[in-house]
């Protein structure tokens, strides 16, 4: 893996990576055989180096689309974390109820939606709600990997959910456009109006159009931050498959300071939203 720079900014205690994954190795968590694309190897080990380096205690293991809905990987890491993981399950209508129960037990908060053409695109949205209407009684949310393009269409939907749910990566919207382009109005529109919608400060260098260190997805960041300092996470995407530009995550954690100058949105950000959200002791 690249070597992360060490960062300036040190993370409060409790810090959590709320989005980030885990990937091989593959002889013993082979991916799925129909996948949309195949990742570097990025282990349990690495990502518990890349942890330490920028100084957070907590993490939240998104399960990636290349393991389809089997969701060992990320099981087994929370297994073996003494409390300081989490998970988001990549799951299906044909799931049991045992096995939803099965996740849940062992660490699971949340399952997720790609929308995205080149993943696959929008999935079966009967089967959405059919998996929707079974998780409510576990307490888990929708974690949502879709463009704010799109939610002139979906956002209807999304605030007709009973259950929380979450945008990735500020909604994949396009960092050169400016503040007033109408997907990020709309994703600033819904967070204002619906309290069960979070977003992931996460993926500066999906929406950055300059490149590294990403400095102009700030006042995007800042934007969200300040609509709804209780309901904004966190993360480093790491290990940043399918990425324009690598970035470096001890960058990515310096980029926390401007994204929140004040120390009382960067404890909501880091340690209590996501221990609210993913329930994590405080």
């Amino acid at each position: 893996m690249p070597r992360i720079m060490a960062p300036a900014f040190k993370p409060p205690p409790l810090s959590c990576d709320a989005h980030c994954h885990i990937f091989g190795p593959v002889d013993r968590y082979p991916y799925a055989a129909a996948r949309p694309y195949t990742p570097q190897e990025a282990p349990l080990p690495a990502f518990k180096a890349l942890h330490d380096r920028i100084g957070v205690e907590r993490a939240v293991i998104v399960n990636a689309t290349p393991y389809g809905r089997d969701n060992t990987v990320i099981l087994d890491a929370i297994a073996q974390s003494g409390g300081r993981y989490r998970g988001i399950a990549n799951v299906d209508d044909r799931m049991t109820g045992a096995e939803l129960e099965r996740l849940a037990s062992g660490g699971i908060d949340g399952c997720r939606f790609t929308f995205l053409s080149r993943l696959g695109g929008r999935p079966d949205m009967s089967a959405f709600d059919r998996i929707v209407t079974r998780i409510v009684p576990l307490g888990w949310h929708v974690d949502l990997y879709l463009e704010a393009a799109d939610l002139d269409e979906m956002a209807p939907r999304l605030e007709a959910l009973p259950v929380p749910y979450v945008i990735d990566h500020m909604g994949v919207i396009d960092a050169s456009a400016g503040l007033q382009q109408p997907g990020f109005q709309r994703l600033l529109a819904l967070v204002r109006r619906d309290e069960k919608c979070w977003v992931k400060i996460t993926g500066p260098e999906r929406i950055s159009r300059i490149g590294p260190p990403f400095h102009d997805a700030v006042a995007y960041a800042r934007a969200l931050i300040e609509t709804a300092p209780d309901r904004v996470l966190w993360g480093t995407d790491w290990p940043h498959p399918n990425v324009p530009y690598m970035p470096d995550d001890g960058d990515l954690i310096d980029l926390v300071p401007l994204y929140a100058p004040d120390e009382r949105h960067r404890q909501l950000l880091l340690v209590d939203n996501p221990a609210r959200l993913f329930r994590f002791p405080i």
